[in-house]
């Protein structure tokens, strides 16, 4: 897939990031992991991150990184197209983004970098640099230490032809239309912000119609219906689910640190496809928050 092929698929339909199945001693498990690719695959996602931050990307050693990536891809290899993560410093995110080429993925998500701050100089020289590093697509993720202005992406536009997609993890109004109005149709964007379904309505106003679901973890089949509902501009069924569901997901959710990715994994055990527990340092629900997060699924019925 080329760069500008990856671009055209970012730009209409949902994405998601599967989970990484985890044993009981904390070890991939590829069987279940490919067994949860199955399961979603016949809800239409239009491309899925192998080993991104809901896939615990920052926990993977790099031997099972290429473990998780391959698995990917020899699951959904000619269904649907698996953009890998890379991140850390820039040696170790060349490694990672060189090696999902090797094994074939069709893009590469690039996670912010590691622990320090950096100015906007390093970050473009960062990026740059990953891109530089492999022919497929590059999606940068703004988010954390990686806060790009419209000034560094436009030069990194210029000099990078494979950097195609730009996702948003900050909410930064302000900042987004500027990069929006300033990059215009040069990038697919997309919604990457925690449980993207509450914000999706202001980013398509904004020129930012696709986003990223972590839900479809576990409950694919309202997350697609979510998606179409927005995607056709039906705010009753949007409001109705946000206001019944989601909000009060995230209300259990904002009770832990880091329970954006455990709250997923523990919908996955809910919905009968458990990927095992979450690595340190994050932590699983508790079991009443489990409790919460049943009863809040109960009424969307089977998925």
């Amino acid at each position: 897939m080329s760069p500008q092929e990856l671009k055209s698929v970012l730009q209409a339909g949902l994405l998601s990031f599967p989970l990484t199945d985890f044993d009981s001693q904390l070890r991939f498990a590829p069987k279940p992991y490919a067994q949860r690719l199955e399961w979603l695959q016949p809800y239409g996602a239009s491309a899925l991150f192998a080993a991104g931050g809901t896939g615990e990307f920052f926990s993977l050693a790099p031997r099972e990184f290429s473990e998780v990536v391959k698995v990917a891809l020899d699951t959904c290899r000619g269904r649907t197209p698996i953009i890998a993560g890379a991140g850390g410093g820039t040696s170790l995110a060349i490694e990672y983004a060189q090696e999902a080429e090797r094994l074939g993925a069709q893009g590469i998500l690039l996670l912010p970098h590691y622990l320090t701050e950096a100015s906007q100089d390093g970050l473009v020289a960062h990026v740059e640099a990953v891109c530089r590093s492999v022919k497929i697509g590059v999606i940068v993720y703004n988010r954390g230490a990686c806060r790009l202005t419209p000034t560094s992406l436009r030069t990194l536009a210029e000099r990078c032809s494979n950097l195609v997609g730009f996702k948003d993890g900050i909410g930064d109004i302000e900042a987004f239309v500027s990069i929006r109005q300033t990059l215009g149709d040069r990038f697919a964007y997309l919604g990457g912000l925690p449980t993207a379904e509450v914000f999706a309505g202001a980013y398509k106003a904004m020129g930012c119609p696709v986003y990223s679901s972590a839900v479809f973890n576990f409950i694919p089949k309202t997350a697609m219906a979510f998606y179409n509902a927005h995607a056709a501009g039906d705010t009753a069924t949007c409001d109705q689910l946000i206001r019944d569901f989601f909000l009060p997901y995230i209300a259990l959710r904002n009770q832990g640190q880091g329970y954006a990715v455990s709250i997923v994994k523990a919908g996955a055990t809910l919905a009968g496809h458990s990927a095992g527990p979450v690595r340190p340092p994050l932590s699983d629900l508790n079991a009443s928050q489990v409790e919460q997060l049943r009863a809040l699924m109960a009424p969307l019925g089977a998925q």
